[in-house]
């Protein structure tokens, strides 16, 4: 047998330095190579940025539908308490007034939805009540589109689409929200 010197021992070490230099190369590839998935949340068109002084008119209370929802996820229209499964044809019929009642809206065009939450409502419960009135609002952009031009809002054309937005324009004033359990 022979004898085995520290010189050998010595020579069977792995040399590791440039471990370090290749992980830290795969961790910036990975960085770099991952995309991160955003959530796109509600796509609302802001109104453009104005240094003027907003004008303030006062605005007919017939031409206003309130919506709150308060910190019990309950819907409060027009002070009267409703459920969800209401709110979309409720919602048609105020801007349509197909009756020309004067308790509804006085003409599409100048119904406004107002959406009011408290600081309490579950977001769930805020995005069924924003889709129901985004509903109502498509539904009679459709039912408009198939009695003018005999096709869904879906297959109309650019100049046909903004002639029905025009008759049917989405207005929804969202309000601050109120603090939690608070009801105005």
């Amino acid at each position: 047998m022979g004898r085995t010197s520290s010189r050998d021992r010595m020579n069977n070490e792995i040399n590791a330095g440039s471990m370090a230099d290749i992980a830290f190369l795969l961790l910036i590839f990975f960085l770099v190579t991952t995309t991160i998935l955003e959530d796109k949340g509600i796509l609302v068109k802001l109104p453009p940025w104005s240094d003027e002084e907003p004008d303030i008119t006062k605005l007919n209370k017939r031409n206003v539908y309130s919506v709150l929802v308060n910190a019990q996820n309950q819907l409060l229209v027009r002070g009267e308490q409703k459920k969800i499964d209401d709110l979309r044809e409720d919602t048609k019929m105020f801007i349509d007034n197909p009756q020309k009642r004067e308790d509804l809206a006085e003409s599409p065009n100048k119904a406004i939805v107002s959406l009011k939450n408290d600081r309490g409502t579950k977001y769930k419960a805020y995005l069924e009540v924003y889709n129901e009135i985004q509903a109502a609002y498509n539904e009679l952009r459709d039912e408009e589109a198939r009695r003018k031009y005999g096709k869904p809002y879906s297959q109309l054309n650019r100049d046909q689409r903004k002639a029905v937005r025009d008759k049917y324009p989405l207005i929804i004033s969202e309000a601050e929200p109120t603090a939690f359990g608070e009801e105005s």
